[in-house]
């Protein structure tokens, strides 16, 4: 790449998790879905094992939000109630708003989500974010018939998938052959339904031309604003708190960028150089500062050093830093550089914050 500039950093943040508590479309499957929650969270396991265990070719993380397409469309769900339930069910983690205010201001940002894009433009609206900035997952359901005999079919699959026991996938599983037998049936049989059943069908074709951005898709998203900016990858900072943001984190570790696991799951802080767990996402704007000032080693010292007095030292905005450590909060923000002796135990306490904050079910999606 010719005319790089060294010196510009870049901010790039997923949405759910690091500035909103929402999972969008798991709320999406819970409001129209019979037994949405359930079927979402089956559905988001099988994902796992898909793109984690059997690292099935051109499966991407996150394509849990094709997969729920098809249901959706045959209970008639519309643009528009996508639009206005995402519009009225946006919940913010604490001091986001601030936070992506501030650090607009302060480098060029992005945001890189799975979610779909109702979602996001009901955020940007919300936080007067320019949507020109935001990579994720397009979703056209009024583009799409499915006939009356599909209706049918597809409700019995939706059924008989909510009826299905969960996965079981126990935190460091490596192989598919760990599973236990009732798990593998249960994948055998969404195969079936999924890869022979539907995709036989008409409405099958969206599973083919929906593409979640998740996985290595968030990686190119990556590539593409690097290519825009005209920067190199130790210029970005990553925030990313799920499997789908793993490729993401890796790119720019590799590339000496700054990769940060945000109260994310055991995907995320294995593949970061920090972990946050904090309930105020001010903390974020306080990295992304001293990254701007200093570059990733200087953030890294810091994290090394934290402490109140030391961050002062970094950072002169002591009416941010006194909202990032209000003493009304019950759980002060904790922060460390992820390394070989730290990260079993980090994967469990970012883990065990995440639930608490998100919620359980929602905290144990991948």
């Amino acid at each position: 790449m010719l005319g790089l500039q060294r010196d510009v950093r870049v901010f790039i943040s997923d949405c759910e998790g690091p500035i909103s508590l929402n999972d969008n479309a798991f709320e999406i499957a819970a409001q129209f879905l019979h037994r949405g929650e359930h079927l979402f969270s089956l559905i988001s396991k099988y994902d796992d094992v898909i793109a984690d265990l059997i690292r099935r070719p051109d499966y991407k993380a996150g394509y849990t939000l094709a997969l729920i397409t098809p249901f959706l469309k045959c209970h008639g769900v519309t643009n528009k109630q996508i639009e206005e339930y995402s519009e009225t069910n946006i919940s913010l983690v604490r001091g986001a708003e601030e936070m992506l205010k501030r650090v607009k201001n302060t480098m060029p940002s992005y945001i890189v989500s799975t979610s779909y894009e109702q979602y996001l433009t009901s955020l940007c609206n919300l936080m007067d974010f320019p949507y020109e900035n935001v990579y994720c997952t397009s979703l056209n359901l009024d583009g799409y018939f499915i006939n009356d005999a599909e209706e049918r079919k597809l409700k019995m699959l939706e059924n008989e998938i909510s009826s299905l026991a969960m996965i079981d996938l126990p935190e460091g599983v490596t192989s598919i052959n760990q599973l236990s037998k009732e798990s593998l049936e249960i994948i055998k049989r969404l195969d079936r339904i999924f890869w022979e059943e539907i995709s036989g069908m008409d409405i099958g074709r969206m599973l083919k031309e929906i593409k979640p951005i998740g996985g290595e898709e968030k990686a190119t998203a990556v590539r593409d604003i690097v290519q825009r900016i005209q920067c190199d990858f130790e210029g970005i900072l990553y925030v990313g708190d799920s499997i789908t943001d793993v490729q993401a984190l890796q790119l720019v570790r590799r590339g000496g960028g700054l990769s940060i696991s945000f109260n994310g799951n055991g995907y995320a802080v294995r593949n970061s150089d920090i972990a946050v767990m904090a309930e105020n996402a001010l903390i974020t704007y306080v990295l992304a500062k001293v990254f701007r000032n200093t570059g990733k080693k200087g953030v890294i010292k810091l994290v090394e050093e934290w402490s109140y007095d030391t961050i002062q030292q970094h950072f002169k905005d002591e009416l941010v830093l006194k909202k990032m450590f209000d003493v009304s909060s019950n759980i002060p923000p904790r922060i460390e550089v992820v390394d070989t002796d730290n990260v079993d135990r980090l994967v469990e306490e970012s883990g065990s914050f995440r639930k608490i904050l998100r919620g359980k079910t929602v905290g144990t999606l991948g």
